[in-house]
């Protein structure tokens, strides 16, 4: 194929903004052929969510091994994961260059990670990440750790860094401030990425486009810092024109 191949696995959002569509057309933007393995449906739109159904394991499953079959996936992000089963199928497949969202509690407050999976989660598949991108309130569960500060974000993750020996990305967006800082820590190196704050601007789905976009970076070849600092720059550039 002429475009690099990435992967995504996570849930369906009917209201566009947010998993596998958000994902694709995060893809699309980038010049990455975008390929899915859907885990769950959801009735949603960017106010709420009504409805959740998982997909089995076995489909999921085969979701992914069919892309593998066929497709020379160069990254791979994963989104909503809803339950352990689905983690365990995740996990099981080994993937590589795999950015790790771990959503946990939609906007609105749905929860789209059973309680029982995030030490699955945890143990299964956080240590096979190349970075994980939590924001402040995922952040804040992983490391049982409160960030109220750009310091704080900073010391929880290097905490995650250490615990899960990977790269780990908290997403500032929610802290305080006139600019949005993301801090990176992959356990030998750290720095920030900032960006001035867009105000008054609904934000649903960023966090996906966010992670989708490292993904897409990672499959057209760059190393995991220039992928996390040109994601800041686009995922900048998608808010400033929900302005």
């Amino acid at each position: 194929m002429k475009w690099p191949v990435a992967l995504t696995i996570a849930g369906s959002d009917s209201g566009g903004g947010a998993g596998i569509q958000a994902d694709l057309k995060t893809f699309q933007a980038l010049g990455v052929f975008g390929t899915t393995a859907i885990t769950a449906i959801t009735c949603q739109n960017p106010r709420r969510i009504s409805a959740i159904a998982p997909v089995s394991l076995k489909i999921v499953a085969g979701q992914i091994d069919r892309v593998l079959e066929a497709f020379p996936v160069r990254a791979v992000k994963t989104g909503m994961l809803y339950n352990a089963g689905i983690i365990r199928v995740v996990a099981a497949r080994r993937l590589k260059n795999l950015v790790v969202d771990p959503v946990l509690v939609a906007t609105s407050g749905a929860r789209l990670l059973q309680p029982a999976a995030i030490a699955v989660l945890q143990d299964r598949l956080l240590p096979l990440a190349t970075v994980i991108t939590p924001n402040r309130a995922e952040a804040e569960l992983l490391a049982q750790r409160r960030i109220r500060s750009v310091a704080e974000a900073r010391e929880v993750a290097g905490i995650l860094a250490g615990r899960y020996g990977t790269a780990v990305l908290v997403k500032g967006g929610h802290l305080a401030g006139r600019h949005s800082v993301d801090v990176f820590c992959d356990g030998r190196h750290a720095c920030d990425f900032a960006a001035p704050r867009v105000r008054r601007v609904k934000t649903h789905g960023t966090g996906c486009r966010y992670s989708a976009a490292i993904a897409g970076y990672l499959a057209l070849g760059y190393n995991l810092l220039e992928a996390v600092g040109r994601a800041k720059v686009f995922i900048t550039r998608e808010i400033q024109n929900l302005g």
